[in-house]
C-alpha cells in the first residue's frame, strides 16, 4: 500500500514537491525514476516484502517495463504458478505484476483479485498504462491536456503541474446534491478521477499527448440468478466470506479489524477467528457519545465489546475525540474534495490508534450494505407497491405537518412521501440527494445558475441504468447505483484517504472478486426479504454470531453534526459563509445562502448536511487554490 505519482509528456518535471504531498502514504520509503519525459515517482508502506527488494519503482529484468503499484494483491501467488518460471528477486506483488504484464500484456488486469491504482511504462511501445482496480478502492486523479499527462494517488500531488485552476460548477452542484461528486468530476475542470475498472493508454505522438480509455470489469448485473436452494446458497455465502477474508489477511506485517459491533465488521472478525483459532486478534472501535442519538445513530460500544468477548479478540476503545473546529480542514485538506461526513474522522482516530500499536494493516466491513443490501433506501423499495396509491393532497398534507425535522423518524418519512408523483428511477435516485434541485439552484449565484441551466446531478444514476440494461430488479439496479457512486466516490475514497494519513491500509474484504460475482447471481429476496435487510448474510452470521447482535436496528459510522452546525460551528459558519466571503468566492449568493442557515438553525428544514457541505468546499477553495496552500500542505504532513 503506498502513494504513486508521475506523468509523461513534460521534460522537466517538479518531482520533489509532486512525491513530497503524498508522502504520508509511504513514510517506509520513497524514490523517482525520470526517463526523458517520463517521470514515476513512489512512496511506499511496506506490507509484503518489505525489505529493499520490495521498493518501487520496480523494474523488469531486462529494464524493458517500469511499474510504480498501489495496493495489494491477493491472488498474486496462485498468479505467479500460472506463469512461466522466473527467477523473482521478491516477495512482492509488485514483481508478480511485471511478469503478468510481460506474459499476458495489460489484459492481465483482469485476473487481479485485489486492490490497486498502478501505472506501468513499456519503453518499447512507448506506452503508459494507469488502471485502477475493479471496485475503486484504491484512488487515482489525473490531468490530460494536449502537452501532458500526470496521474497520482492524490489530488493534491498534481497541483503543481496544474495550468489551469477553474473550478468546475457541476461537481460543486455534485457535491452539494450528494455530499460526494460521482463519476470523474473533480472540483477542478482539468482534473479527473480515474474510474472503477478502467485502464488508460498514454502515448506521446508528434509531440502531443493521445489517450484511450478501456473498461476490463463490469460489475455482473444482469437479471440472471442461479437456481440453487437458500440452503445451499447460504453454505456457499459462508465458504466465499471464508475465503475472502483467508486471502486479506496476506500481510507480512501485523494485521488488525475494524469493530463497530454492526453486522458487517462483527462477521469479518469471527470468520477470521475460525480461520486462525489460535491468532491474537486485534481490534479497534470508536466511543462515539452520547450525542450522536440526535443524529438517528446509536453508540455502538457495547454491542463491540459484546463481539469481542465472544470471539476472543482484544479490543480497543478509541474515543471519538474530535474537535471539529480544529479538525475540519485538516480533515478536507487530507480527502481531497469537499466531502460532508464526519465519518473521516472516526476512521483517522481508529487508524492513528493501530499504526501507534504497530499496525499497519486493517480489516473491515465496508461495502457490507451496498453489495447484499443494507441501507434504508433499499426497503424503501417495499413502498413502491402501494406510493402510487397515496393521493397527492395527502402525501403535501403530511409533508408540511408541523412536525420537527431534526427528528429522525418524520426526517425519513417526509423524504419518501415527498416523492410521491414522479418516476420510479427519479423518485429512488431523488434517495441519494440532501437538499431539493430548487434549493439547489438557490444557492449558486445568477451567473452560476445560468451555466448551470438544465444540469441536473441525479442524471448520473439514470445514465448508469444504460450500463446494466438487462437487470430488471430495483433492488439490485440501486445496488449496482450504490457501488458505482456511493461506495467509491464516498465510503471507499474516505476511508482510503484517511487511512493513509496515519500510514495505515484498510482492506475490504466484502468486496473480494469471487464474492461480489456470487452476490449479483443471488436472487433478489435473499438480499431483502420483506424488509430484513442483508437477509443472507444475517443466515451466515447466526452460525457466528449472538442472535441480538445480527437482529437489532442499524446505526452508523455517525458524528453529532447537527449538533456541530448549530453550536460548535456557529462562529466558523458566520465567518467563513459570510457575505463578503461569498462574495470572494463567486459561487453562491450570499442572501441565499444566509437564508438556509437561518431557516436551519429556526428549526424550519433540517439543512445541517447541506451547510456542512458549503463549509467543505470554502475550506478545499481556501486550502487548494490560495497560495497560502503550501504553508498548510507542509503543517499537514508533518502532523
Amino acid at each position: 500500500m503506498c502513494g504513486i505519482v508521475g506523468g509523461l509528456g513534460l521534460g522537466e518535471w517538479p518531482i520533489e514537491p509532486m512525491v513530497s504531498a503524498i508522502a504520508h502514504r509511504g513514510p517506509d520509503h520513497q524514490a523517482h525514476f525520470v526517463d526523458g519525459q517520463l517521470f514515476l515517482g513512489h512512496t511506499r508502506l511496506s506490507i509484503l516484502d518489505p525489505s529493499p527488494n520490495g521498493h518501487q519503482p520496480m523494474h523488469s529484468t531486462d529494464g524493458n517495463v517500469v511499474i510504480v503499484f498501489n495496493g495489494e494483491i491477493y491472488n498474486h501467488l496462485d498468479i505467479r504458478q500460472q506463469l512461466p518460471p522466473a527467477n523473482y528477486r521478491s516477495t512482492s506483488d509488485t514483481e508478480t505484476l511485471l511478469h503478468a504484464y510481460q506474459y499476458w500484456g495489460i489484459d492481465f488486469v483482469k485476473r487481479l483479485n485485489g486492490i490497486f491504482a498502478f501505472a506501468l511504462y513499456d519503453r518499447q511501445l512507448e506506452t503508459l498504462f494507469v488502471a485502477r482496480d475493479r471496485f475503486g478502492v484504491k484512488p487515482c486523479y489525473y490531468i490530460c491536456t494536449e502537452n501532458y499527462f500526470a496521474f497520482s494517488s492524490e489530488l493534491k500531488a498534481l497541483l503543481p503541474v496544474l495550468q489551469d485552476a477553474s473550478i468546475n460548477e457541476k461537481a460543486v452542484a455534485n457535491y452539494l446534491t450528494f455530499l460526494w461528486s460521482p463519476g470523474t468530476d473533480t472540483m477542478f475542470k482539468d482534473e479527473s478521477k480515474l474510474e472503477m475498472a478502467h485502464v488508460l493508454r498514454i502515448q506521446v505522438r508528434g509531440g502531443k499527448i493521445q489517450k484511450s480509455a478501456s473498461l476490463f470489469y463490469q460489475i455482473p448485473f444482469d437479471g440472471i440468478y442461479t437456481l440453487e436452494s437458500e440452503l445451499k446458497l447460504i453454505d456457499q455465502c459462508e465458504e466465499l466470506l471464508l475465503r475472502a477474508v483467508e486471502r486479506q489477511l496476506l500481510s507480512d506485517v501485523p494485521v488488525g479489524f475494524f469493530l463497530s459491533g454492526g453486522l458487517d465488521s462483527s462477521l469479518i472478525v469471527a470468520l477470521a477467528r475460525k480461520l486462525h483459532p489460535d491468532r491474537k486478534l486485534s481490534c479497534f472501535t470508536i466511543d462515539a457519545g452520547a450525542e450522536i442519538a440526535e443524529e438517528g445513530f446509536a453508540n455502538d460500544l457495547g454491542y463491540a465489546k459484546w463481539v469481542a468477548d465472544h470471539v476472543s479478540a482484544d479490543l480497543h476503545v478509541v474515543k471519538a475525540d474530535i474537535d471539529i473546529v480544529r479538525d475540519f480542514d485538516q480533515m478536507i485538506w487530507h480527502l481531497d474534495e469537499p466531502q460532508a461526513d464526519a465519518a473521516p474522522l472516526n476512521v483517522s482516530n481508529i487508524c492513528q490508534e493501530a499504526r501507534r500499536q504497530g499496525i499497519k494493516v486493517l480489516l473491515g466491513g465496508s461495502a457490507g450494505d451496498d453489495v447484499f443490501s443494507g441501507y434504508r433506501r433499499h426497503q424503501a423499495l417495499n413502498f413502491e407497491a402501494w406510493i402510487k396509491f397515496i393521493p397527492v393532497p395527502l402525501a403535501q398534507l403530511l409533508v408540511n405537518l408541523p412536525v420537527s425535522v431534526k427528528m429522525p423518524f418524520w426526517r425519513r418519512l417526509k423524504k419518501v412521501l415527498s416523492e410521491t408523483v414522479v418516476p420510479v428511477e427519479r423518485r429512488l435516485a431523488n434517495y441519494y440527494r440532501w437538499i431539493k434541485e430548487e434549493e439547489l439552484t438557490k444557492l449558486f449565484s445568477a451567473p452560476v445558475q445560468e451555466r448551470l441551466s438544465g444540469y441536473n446531478p441525479t442524471h448520473f444514476f439514470e445514465s448508469y441504468l444504460n450500463e446494466i440494461p438487462t437487470e430488471q430488479s430495483w433492488l439490485n439496479r440501486m445496488l449496482y447505483w450504490e457501488m458505482r457512486s456511493f461506495l467509491v466516490d464516498h465510503n471507499l475514497n474516505y476511508t482510503d484517504k484517511m487511512a493513509m494519513a496515519k500510514g495505515v491500509e484498510v482492506r475490504v474484504p466484502f468486496l473480494d472478486n469471487d464474492l461480489v460475482e456470487f452476490a449479483c447471481r443471488l436472487p433478489p429476496r435473499l438480499k431483502m426479504k420483506g424488509s430484513e435487510t442483508k437477509y443472507i448474510l444475517k443466515k451466515v452470521a447466526e452460525r457466528y454470531l449472538p442472535r441480538d447482535v445480527i437482529y437489532r436496528p442499524k446505526t452508523g459510522f455517525g458524528a453529532p453534526v447537527r449538533r456541530w452546525i448549530s453550536h460548535d460551528l456557529s462562529n466558523v459558519i458566520h465567518e467563513k459563509l459570510s457575505g463578503v466571503r461569498l462574495q470572494q468566492i463567486e459561487l453562491f449568493d450570499a442572501d441565499a445562502v444566509g437564508s438556509l442557515i437561518r431557516r436551519n438553525k429556526e428549526g424550519a428544514i433540517d439543512a445541517s448536511y447541506s451547510i456542512w457541505c458549503l463549509l467543505a468546499i470554502e475550506s478545499w477553495l481556501r486550502q487548494f487554490t490560495i497560495k497560502e496552500k503550501s504553508t498548510i500542505e507542509t503543517a499537514y504532513t508533518k502532523s
